[in-house]
Order: C-alpha cells, then sequence, then structure tokens
C-alpha cells in the first residue's frame, strides 16, 4: 500500500508563503493522481489542487488558482504545493492523497482518493 506524509505546514502571516510537501511511499508513485485538499475548522473537506498522472494536467479550486502551484518529483516521490499570497481563508490542515484513477472529475473528489497523508496545519494570521 502507499503511505504518504506531509510536511512544511506552520504559521505565517497574510501576504506569505508556504511550501507544502508530502513523501509517499512504494514504487507506484508515478502512476498515481496526486492531490491537495483542506479541512478548516466547522468545515467540509475540500479540494485545493491536483495533478494527474496520465495526463499531466494540473486542477486547482477556484480560490487557489494562480496563488498555490502544485509540482511533482517522481525521481523522489514527493509532491508539493507551494502556497502564495496566503489569505485567511487559508487555514486548515492540509492533507495530501493518492489516487489511481485519471481526469478532472475523479482528479477533484476526495472519494476518488484511495491514501491519505496524516495532515498538516497551515495557520495563516492577520
Amino acid at each position: 500500500q502507499v503511505q504518504l506524509v506531509e510536511s512544511g505546514g506552520g504559521l505565517v502571516q497574510a501576504g506569505g508563503s508556504l511550501r507544502l510537501s508530502c513523501a509517499a511511499s512504494g514504487r507506484t508513485f508515478s502512476s498515481y493522481t496526486m492531490g491537495w485538499f483542506r479541512q478548516a475548522p466547522g468545515k467540509e473537506r475540500e479540494f485545493v489542487a491536483a495533478h494527474d498522472w496520465n495526463t499531466g494536467s494540473t486542477y486547482y479550486a477556484d480560490s487557489v488558482k494562480v496563488r498555490f502551484t502544485i509540482t511533482r518529483d517522481n525521481a523522489k516521490n514527493t509532491v508539493y504545493l507551494q502556497m502564495n499570497s496566503l489569505k485567511l481563508e487559508d487555514t486548515a490542515v492540509y492533507y495530501c492523497a493518492a489516487s489511481p484513477l485519471w481526469g478532472s472529475w475523479s482528479a477533484q473528489r476526495s472519494t476518488q482518493y484511495n491514501y491519505w497523508g496524516q495532515g498538516t496545519q497551515v495557520t495563516v494570521s492577520s
């Protein structure tokens, strides 16, 4: 099975930047769509960004487009989420996830992901 471990979260002021990392185990990383989701207190888990393993396409929630960038390094079995111009609304626990599926529909839905990391807290202060 695939195991995912996030890191890089922390406290940052609005307008600042953070880069989250997600290290994956196993040799199937290159054939998994990798996604980032987040969950704020009192809110449902929501899609943030994803990288499609088959097409190479990236997908972003409208709320983070332009500000966030998802990248992956298959050689290191690691996916990253570069977060710039952070806003208060970005405060949440961020999770990385892996899905054997591909395509825009599945990439943006948490129910289509098989493996999840433990989450890393991102707190944006004013």
